[in-house]
């Protein structure tokens, strides 16, 4: 099992870490003011999937019926509609999405990318269906290689373009190639039917998702666009790559964490005592780490994340290097709520991440109003750290709710966990310490934290046990 969640972490951070690559050498080729233009391509992504997100590759490993060939089929071909949709959306609102971001010179190249939903949408979902079998290398290779085709396409891209043109072609690069790994690494034909039952169906799981899809692009890219409008493209180039390089491991732990717990949860009899017993032990362990891997990323920005903007990126992102602990505490929070969300996906609850990401929405009337009058862009994480934290405690009440999670186990991790964030705060911006003894600290409340999850080392000696 230890081998599993290694080949399914080692997997997506391969995969994460060349996207990282990629975008780092794109910033350092290309002046910083197109940098802040190849970030709004994220947005205009962004905005096409919120608005057609219906977890369909989630349901294919939660629905009993998921190995059914007509109900992949069904999907698919739901799927490649919704691809459709979304690329048709995407073209329609370049304009006016460039126009908002005060860059209308982008707009063709939004209409260009309205091909990668399009593209998106073609992925054979065999490699989604194996992970009902606990088999990962399919959907773990169509991350990856994508990834590396991309980075590489970018020698030859710079010397043509230069600017931020070399980001647009290496994303089209990207979700071309991952529709061909797919459909290579795929075990059954690829078939498409449109199945108005299974669409149905598809529509009633997926409606909280597609809202919270929605949700996501306020949390994820609100704050960018705020910043961007009020703020100019080039602060936007340092927010954005700040959010990169705290963002890209909260993403790749998130989504390994759902990789390696969602079919072990989803298999769990809820209707018998024993099955109750187990979903309880399995929630909190990975609630619990959840909490680890939000400090190990707080860490490892403290440590590291100085130094290694002044190595990769050069001089003309130093301002940056102030925002990153702050940046890192608040993909803390996010992916802390990661196993609650988990949790309640497992037992088809999928309203409560919908629900949990609310308050973090709630709180960008309030950052756009304080740009607006002239706050600076700390006070914009300060607020979006507020917003995580209160969304991070509803997802806690929502799963003691629904499906019924007892917590009381989570109060000591969470309390520590707490006092090691606040820790992380203070040293960053008041230098009593050294970088060294900041650290040690530091490692020492994660220690701490991490002596008070009994389930999850439990659960660690269980599965050593059995190899």
């Amino acid at each position: 099992m230890f081998r599993t969640a290694l080949l399914i972490l080692s997997g997506n951070a391969a995969a994460a870490l060349l996207l990282l690559v990629r975008n780092l050498l794109v910033a350092r080729l290309i002046p910083v003011a197109d940098y802040g233009i190849a970030a709004t391509f994220a947005i205009a992504m962004a905005v096409v999937e919120m608005m057609s997100q219906l977890g369909l590759q989630q349901q294919i490993v939660q629905a009993k019926d998921g190995e059914g060939q007509r109900f992949q089929a069904a999907l698919q071909g739901f799927q490649v509609l919704r691809g459709v949709v979304a690329g048709v959306a995407l073209f329609v609102l370049a304009g006016p999405l460039a126009d908002f971001l005060n860059i209308p010179q982008a707009a063709w190249a939004y209409r260009v990318m309205a091909l990668v939903p399009v593209l998106n949408a073609l992925t054979h979902f065999d490699i989604h269906r194996l992970n009902r079998s606990m088999v990962f290398w399919p959907v773990i290779l169509t991350g990856a290689m994508p990834a590396l085709l991309s980075l590489i396409a970018l020698w030859p891209l710079v010397i043509f373009y230069g600017d931020y043109k070399v980001m647009l072609y290496a994303i089209i690069v990207q979700a071309m190639m991952t529709a061909v790994t797919s459909h290579f690494v795929a075990q059954r034909p690829y078939r498409l039917i449109l199945d108005r039952a299974i669409m149905v169906q598809s529509l009633r799981f997926g409606w909280p998702l597609l809202v919270n899809g929605i949700l996501l692009f306020g949390v994820f890219q609100g704050d960018k666009l705020i910043v961007g409008r009020e703020l100019g493209i080039e602060t936007l180039a340092i927010f954005a790559m700040g959010f990169t390089l705290t963002l890209t491991p909260t993403l790749v732990m998130a989504k390994s964490v759902q990789s390696f717990f969602l079919p072990q949860l989803s298999a769990v009899d809820r209707k018998t005592d024993t099955g109750r017993v187990q979903l309880q032990f399995l929630a909190m362990v990975i609630m619990q780490i959840s909490l680890v891997m939000g400090i190990l990323l707080v860490i490892a920005v403290f440590l590291l994340g100085g130094p290694l903007v002044q190595s990769l990126l050069g001089p003309k992102y130093l301002p940056l290097v102030p925002l990153l602990v702050p940046l890192a505490i608040m993909q803390a929070l996010r992916v802390a709520k990661t196993g609650s969300a988990v949790v309640a996906l497992a037992c088809g609850h999928t309203s409560n991440m919908m629900q949990a990401n609310l308050i973090r929405i709630a709180t960008l009337p309030l950052a756009w109003y304080a740009v607006s009058q002239g706050a600076n862009v700390p006070i914009v994480i300060a607020i979006a750290i507020a917003g995580e934290a209160m969304g991070y405690v509803l997802s806690l009440v929502l799963v003691a709710h629904k499906p019924g999670v007892f917590l009381r186990p989570m109060r000591a991790p969470i309390l520590f966990s707490a006092i090691f964030l606040g820790c992380a705060v203070w040293t960053s911006f008041y230098e009593y310490l050294s970088s060294g003894m900041a650290g040690g600290l530091l490692l020492l409340l994660l220690v701490v934290a991490f002596a008070f999850m009994k389930e999850t080392r439990q659960y660690i000696t269980i599965r050593h046990n059995r190899l």
